[in-house]
């Protein structure tokens, strides 16, 4: 997504407009989850280390739970994506 604030916004779009998911901090759950690696799971970590593992201030993180099938998620997150780049 590019910027924290983008990701936290279309994370923020999928929970409740798409009903995707769910926003968490971890991503241990039956239910579709979803964070933005960079100011969470990943905090811990310096800047130059999360640049040499690929992660940037906007990175969503997805854990596709099994409530629905994968094709279902699936369609649900392009249309979404559509949606979410026409509005922002």
């Amino acid at each position: 997504m590019g910027t924290v604030k983008k990701a936290n916004k279309f994370m923020s779009y999928l929970q409740n407009y798409t009903q995707f998911g769910f926003m968490a901090v971890s991503l241990g759950y039956y239910e579709t989850l979803m964070s933005c690696t960079g100011s969470s799971t990943s905090s811990e970590m310096t800047e130059e280390e999360q640049k040499l593992a690929g992660i940037t201030p906007g990175l969503v993180r997805m854990s596709v739970g099994y409530i629905g099938t994968l094709e279902q998620k699936w369609s649900q997150l392009e249309k979404a994506v559509v949606k979410f780049n026409e509005k922002y």
